[in-house]
């Protein structure tokens, strides 16, 4: 069944997707978006929410530079199994994520973040799935 998502469309939803990720962090980063919205609402001070965020957005550069080899958008000597393991251990990621923020403080991140992770964990198998050419 997930096959039947055209591999095109789950590879630019998903860079959609994780660009405003991007973005919505650096916003987080500038302090333009509160970070009491984030990370289930237990970031405390500055110093917290930049080193959660900078890893946020360190994870979310792993994520996209993977669908970019794997997409052969870009075309970095990787071996193809690591690509395979970092996207389904994505998978995995996304959908504890899911769970977790169903049990968010914030609704926030209970209704606008919980389908987000799980399309998000369900792109990213579809596209580990994809057969390497």
């Amino acid at each position: 069944m997930i096959q039947k998502i055209p591999f095109k469309f789950a590879l630019s939803f998903l860079l959609t997707l994780l660009s405003s990720v991007f973005i919505f962090h650096f916003l987080v980063m500038l302090k333009i978006i509160p970070y009491t919205i984030v990370w289930a609402g237990k970031i405390e001070n500055d110093t917290q929410m930049y080193q959660f965020e900078s890893v946020s957005v360190l994870i979310n550069v792993i994520l996209f530079s993977a669908i970019l080899i794997k997409s052969k958008i870009v075309r970095w000597n990787v071996n193809p199994k690591i690509i395979q393991v970092i996207l389904y251990i994505f998978v995995a990621i996304f959908a504890l994520n899911t769970i977790g923020n169903l049990f968010a403080k914030m609704s926030l991140e209970t209704y606008i973040f919980t389908p987000l992770t799980f399309i998000s964990a369900f792109l990213c198998l579809r596209i580990a799935l994809e057969k390497s050419k």
